[in-house]
């Protein structure tokens, strides 16, 4: 059985397409079959997985109308060795489609239902809004990883996505569960991000992953290349430490 991730935040920036589609390869280098599904209209998750947004035929949008199922609309990333259910503007009216429609926050829980078997891991790129899209992620997924800078507005914004858990686990989805809280863009000469990492650790406590994303140039290089870090310079800190967290994600969910 898969188990169904989703990568998100409500504040904008902070890492969240970098830390999927980079989670997404280590995974995949560490022996798991991973689908990685971008929920964003921007479709950043998929033009940085190696897949050109422009030239797909369908998308996660034809799959939330049901006009497509993962099985037609997904696509294999050949560089990164994971499967994309890829994402374009095309999604942003989906928001709109769907208002009217039954079961709306489901149709992704219904349509994933069908691939269950063929994947270790599911992870969901969501976008920073708490919309229908981000919602469809939400009800679908058996907990959530919040990569978050150490800074201190951070803060504020994990206090709204907690909320955001909490309806959502309450009416939607009896699953849904914070799993962890990841450290990203860390530099720990700067002594604020230290001082707001050790409150992380002391109000989360074992929620806080043991394993640090640095800050990295690699990393931030590799979109533009259309690749993850991992992919990009695997011998890279960045990369090492994604691969990192991979294994320790593997070894969280055998815990679970």
């Amino acid at each position: 059985m898969a188990k169904i991730f989703c990568v998100a935040n409500q504040k904008g920036g902070v890492g969240k397409t970098t830390t999927t589609v980079n989670l997404a390869a280590g995974l995949a280098k560490v022996g798991q079959r991973v689908l990685m599904i971008d929920l964003d209209p921007q479709g950043n998750a998929t033009m940085g997985s190696g897949v050109d947004k422009r030239q797909l035929e369908m998308t996660v949008y034809d799959v939330l109308l049901e006009s497509a199922s993962v099985l037609e609309a997904r696509v294999h990333s050949e560089k990164c060795g994971y499967d994309v259910l890829g994402a374009n503007r095309e999604l942003a009216g989906a928001e709109v489609e769907l208002v009217d429609v039954e079961r709306r926050e489901k149709r992704l829980k219904l349509a994933l239902a069908e691939v269950d078997s063929q994947y270790d891991f599911v992870l969901i790129d969501c976008p920073p809004s708490l919309s229908m899209l981000t919602l469809n992620g939400l009800c679908c997924a058996h907990g959530v990883i919040v990569p978050m800078q150490c800074e201190y507005f951070a803060l504020e914004g994990l206090t709204d996505l907690v909320n955001t858990i909490k309806q959502v686990h309450a009416n939607l989805n009896k699953d849904l569960q914070i799993i962890g809280l990841l450290r990203v863009m860390f530099d720990p000469r700067i002594t604020l991000q230290q001082q707001v990492s050790d409150q992380l650790k002391e109000h989360f406590a074992d929620k806080v992953f043991n394993t640090v994303i640095p800050r990295n140039v690699r990393l931030a290089e590799a979109p533009s290349y259309g690749l993850p870090g991992v992919v990009f310079d695997p011998a890279s800190k960045g990369a090492q430490a994604f691969i990192t967290f991979a294994e320790e994600m593997v070894d969280r969910i055998k815990a679970m």
